[in-house]
């Protein structure tokens, strides 16, 4: 487990369910209370979800372990809770392992968590990087990695090892509400696993992918460099024509990364990405444009897409939408 070779302080996040009570438990057993601080986030999304939170922190006591409450108070768009919600939980998270000192910062998603995340990703059209799931390590910010110990381990051995312990955990009841998506796979999952298509199956599928998937993006980053010819203020050039005689996916990654070089620079709300309209852009557009020697113009993520009659490929951050 990473708590036995971590030096640097860790933050756990804690909701109160089997596995992070399970991991909190084993990262005061293995590891020094020291250098853990626990946090648990209360959405409020539920009753009971502050108590719930109070007593992750009676309970990281009594191991003695620091725990504080993170509460989302922001406002919330229904269409798209659950969306906002993770993403409110990674930037409550990682201020608050800046603020005690954490460079680590550990869940408890677990294979199970893998599996319903490759089905939600592959229903939404999702490519090989979405498809490769959950990484077991990524880096939040410049100086915080977030790291996923159980994501190889069945969410049934951490109830088991709750029970063997005599910890008390929560259940939260959303995880059976069916006006979620991941709780209409986890109803599912029974059938499916009936036909062979198992929990372990789609966490390896996610392996594979994750294998491939940093494959093709390492080729891909020299690529860029290689074909990004100079940059124009807010803007980035490729050479469209060296691009264009490369595999399709290589082509993908590269415009992929030149919109974000220059999305990044824009204020604002951040516009969601979509495989379909990247592909959309470059399958249908740009190629085609570079093989006719057409000038083409489009716009994605709010940057502007020029391809030249010269096969020079400029993008430029697009004029800020006027307000009505």
């Amino acid at each position: 487990m990473i708590l036995d070779a971590a030096t640097a302080p860790l933050l756990l996040a804690v909701s109160g369910g089997p596995d992070s009570t399970a991991l909190m438990h084993a990262a005061a057993r293995y590891g020094s209370p020291a250098s853990l601080s626990v946090a648990t986030v209360d959405h409020g999304l539920r009753a009971g979800s502050t108590a719930e939170a109070r007593s992750v922190g009676e309970r990281a006591a009594a191991l003695g372990l620091r725990h504080a409450v993170l509460t989302w108070e922001k406002p919330r768009r229904d269409g798209q809770i659950q969306a906002e919600a993770r993403a409110a939980r990674y930037r409550l998270l990682s201020a608050h392992a800046e603020r005690v000192g954490a460079e680590i910062l550990l869940t408890a998603h677990t294979l199970d968590d893998q599996a319903e995340t490759v089905l939600m990703r592959l229903i939404a059209g999702s490519g090989p990087a979405g498809l490769a799931g959950m990484r077991a390590e990524r880096r939040l910010t410049p100086n915080l990695r977030l790291l996923r110990p159980f994501l190889s381990i069945e969410k049934a051995d951490l109830v088991s090892y709750c029970k063997a312990h005599s910890l008390s955990f929560v259940s939260d009841p959303s995880n059976g509400d069916e006006r979620f998506a991941r709780a209409r796979l986890r109803r599912l999952m029974p059938a499916l696993e009936g036909e062979g298509l198992t929990a372990s199956r789609l966490a390896r599928l996610a392996h594979r992918l994750a294998r491939d998937d940093a494959a093709l993006a390492a080729t891909a980053a020299g690529l860029f460099k290689e074909v990004t010819r100079e940059s124009e203020g807010e803007g980035v050039v490729v050479d469209g024509r060296r691009l264009a005689g490369e595999a399709d996916a290589l082509v993908l990654r590269v415009i992929d990364t030149a919109l974000d070089a220059v999305a990044s620079q824009l204020e604002g709300e951040r516009v969601p990405r979509r495989l379909e309209r990247l592909e959309s852009l470059v399958l249908d557009a740009i190629l085609p444009a570079l093989a006719r020697g057409d000038t083409i113009r489009r716009t994605l993520r709010g940057v502007i897409v020029s391809v030249g009659s010269s096969g020079r490929i400029r993008l430029t951050p697009a004029a800020p939408r006027r307000m009505r």
